[in-house]
């Protein structure tokens, strides 16, 4: 019996940058189990430092930064796709995001990718079904961060059903209890806007129904286990134990008074907070009891990750739902796939295309740059940009989502260098996997394989087709869109010359 293959990153690890807290979770890997090593935890409250601009302030900035210059020790190392570091609530908020994360990916040395809520909720629901007790039928999965709250319902380790609400611990706290005083009125202030926002979204959950529930958060463990210290359950949420806690909150009157076993000092400030929202949630979707589970983002992200390496990535299923679902030519796309690619590996050491991420571009954008057509031939190519930006893709960053969007946009007659500009230090490496997509679709122009093979030689601005002798003479439509496809390169500051 052979070996086992060895593990492409024996170390991983996944970060959470969350609006409340920062987590890491660092394990190893051996033959495809995981083995959790380390788990760190700060508060770091992000979310208090957003300011009425929406930008980030330069004391939570600190904050954070402080946090991962800590726990930096255990990942900076780390080869490139073995850790993987996530931002929610704040930085989806913050205008200046891009400077603190400019900073953060100085400290760790790892990519920071900013993700949707429905993102961050399909991920909190993998990392729940891996590290709680498996049961049959559908579970709800419920996550209070510092600016978010997640609803998941799922089975085994699928998710059907991914919200994700503007109510956090941390801003209710800026909303409601800025100053700790805890009073009735504030508290029902706080209740009725989570019932608010939870109207959107309840009716669906009850439909869609479930036989558990199941809470991921630390405002949800520390409500558990509050109701606990009290002798009224084991560490699990019941509806009598949150109006037992609330009572008590209301008698104590302001947070620096909050001493209940159970509610770690750091959390004091946003309990009532988080618990107005807890209360909501179980008198909305009538709940009597919720458990709580140890598994949440930062395990989805390290799981997802490993299947990622395991050739389980949930990406590649996400596009082929998109393109079964707008009905694109999956053997058109199989074809500029495949001319992208090998077109790819002809100028990629001398075009500097040397990340992984370049080549999975390059491959996703070729498979769906036609989702457009489904809407209308006109403009298709803005259209399928559109879509790509702006729906919920599981498996990819708002970057990820942007760098796509731009690609297809530019895949057809204009390259937006302006937009291509916008995206910062990887515009130069954009633009060319964009020239390159563009000569899959052109040599594909006529759908079908002709079998011929191209020499590609780049230069620093420009590029040289050389084709077999005679073959363009046999192919004038061919012929002719490259001379077209030269015109619209120069006006992005590239030569195209055809032989």
């Amino acid at each position: 019996m052979p070996p086992p293959a060895a593990e492409p990153f024996p170390l991983i690890a996944g970060l959470d940058l969350g609006s409340n807290s920062f987590h890491m979770v660092l394990a190893r890997v051996s033959n495809g189990e995981v083995r959790i090593l380390e788990r760190l935890g700060e508060k770091v409250q992000l979310a208090a430092g957003i300011t009425e601009q929406r930008t980030l302030d330069e004391s939570a900035m600190e904050r954070g930064l402080d946090c991962l210059r800590r726990f930096a020790q255990m990942v900076n190392h780390l080869p490139q796709g073995a850790v993987r570091v996530v931002g929610t609530n704040a930085l989806r908020e913050a205008r200046n995001r891009a400077v603190f994360i400019r900073q953060a990916e100085a400290i760790i040395n790892h990519q920071v990718e900013v993700i949707s809520g429905r993102e961050e909720a399909r991920l909190i629901y993998l990392g729940v079904a891996h590290t709680f007790p498996s049961a049959t039928g559908k579970r709800l999965v419920v996550d209070i961060g510092g600016g978010s709250t997640e609803f998941i319902i799922g089975e085994g380790f699928d998710s059907h059903l991914r919200e994700s609400l503007q109510m956090g611990c941390v801003s209710f706290t800026q909303r409601f209890f800025r100053d700790g005083k805890i009073t009735p009125a504030r508290y029902a202030q706080a209740y009725t806007a989570a019932r608010l926002e939870l109207m959107s979204i309840e009716h669906g959950l009850r439909r869609l129904g479930w036989q558990d529930a199941v809470g991921a958060s630390g405002t949800i463990r520390a409500v558990g286990l509050a109701i606990k210290g009290f002798d009224m359950g084991n560490g699990e949420v019941t509806r009598e134990g949150i109006g037992h806690i609330k009572r008590k909150l209301f008698k104590l009157g302001d947070v620096e008074k909050i001493d209940i076993e159970g509610v770690k000092p750091d959390r004091r400030g946003v309990f009532p907070a988080g618990l107005a929202i807890l209360e909501a949630i179980f008198d909305a979707l009538e709940l009597n009891c919720m458990a709580h589970s140890e598994g949440a983002l930062r395990e989805g992200v390290l799981y997802d990750l490993l299947g990622r390496h395991h050739n389980e990535d949930i990406r590649d299923r996400t596009l082929s739902f998109l393109m079964e679902r707008y009905h694109v030519d999956v053997e058109q796309a199989a074809r500029v796939e495949s001319k992208a690619l090998e077109a790819f590996d002809q100028v990629s050491a001398d075009w500097g295309l040397t990340e992984d991420w370049h080549r999975e571009l390059l491959a996703w954008a070729a498979r769906v740059h036609e989702v457009g057509l489904d809407i209308a031939h006109y403009h298709y190519h803005k259209h399928g940009a559109y879509l790509i930006e702006h729906s919920d893709l599981p498996g990819f960053s708002r970057q990820d989502q942007l760098m796509l969007a731009l690609l297809v946009r530019g895949h057809r007659r204009n390259i937006p260098q302006d937009k291509f500009s916008d995206i910062g230090a990887d515009a130069d490496a954009l633009v060319r996997l964009c020239i390159l997509l563009r000569f899959a679709i052109l040599f594909n122009h006529i759908r079908c394989n002709s079998g011929s093979n191209v020499q590609l030689k780049p230069a620093e601005r420009s590029l040289e087709l050389i084709f077999p002798e005679g073959w363009l003479d046999e192919n004038p439509l061919t012929r002719a869109d490259f001379e077209a496809e030269a015109v619209w390169l120069t006006r992005v500051g590239y030569e195209l010359r055809v032989k």
